[in-house]
């Protein structure tokens, strides 16, 4: 692993068990075993660390929600194939999306929640445009992409959550094929379905 690939990593698992604002460069570079001109180098600042972090992440990210909407479909077959991306990115990039949601959920005027939330915004984007496209489908749904989309996301976050809450650092989360499609039955049905 070059150095580079070595701030990226250390950094991120920093961040991700105790938050972006509690990690210092100086932690980042001892545990990364390189100094901190070579992160400047490579970075410039924290800052442009956390950007890059994100940036490559969330680029994989939103390229499979992108191509899940992108495909043409009925409503759940859209959601099964985004519920599919998202809990695929999450399950092979867990720490990343532990940290991607704590900054989303921390104080609004902390430097790493303005950094993320651009990133979910377009995320919840291409959700909402599912429930656009079917409006004229569903009655039901005009005037409230909005909020079946965040409905929608909530409880794919919520189920991931769930399921890794007592994952062990090195396994990968795995939502299966069949939850996936119950988590998107009970979505457009509801509790009783």
């Amino acid at each position: 692993m070059d150095n580079r690939e070595a701030i990226l990593q250390t950094a991120l698992k920093l961040f991700c068990a105790r938050g972006y604002d509690a990690v210092g460069v100086q932690e980042i570079v001892d545990q990364a075993g390189i100094t901190k001109p070579t992160l400047y180098y490579y970075f410039g600042s924290k800052r442009g660390l956390l950007e890059e972090i994100l940036r490559s992440n969330s680029e994989i990210l939103e390229n499979r929600l992108r191509e899940a909407v992108e495909i043409p479909g009925q409503v759940p077959e859209v959601l099964y194939r985004v519920a599919r991306a998202y809990f695929d990115f999450a399950g092979s990039h867990w720490q990343f999306y532990l940290f991607m949601l704590s900054q989303f959920y921390a104080g609004r005027e902390t430097e790493g929640f303005r950094a993320v939330y651009p990133l979910i915004h377009k995320y919840y984007e291409l959700v909402v445009r599912i429930f656009e496209d079917a409006a004229d489908m569903l009655g039901n749904m005009r005037g409230r992409q909005e909020q079946f989309a965040v409905s929608f996301m909530g409880i794919l976050d919520s189920h991931m959550m769930m399921l890794g809450r007592e994952r062990e650092e090195t396994a990968r989360l795995v939502m299966t094929d069949e939850k996936t499609y119950e988590i998107v039955h009970q979505f457009l049905h509801g509790i009783y379905s």
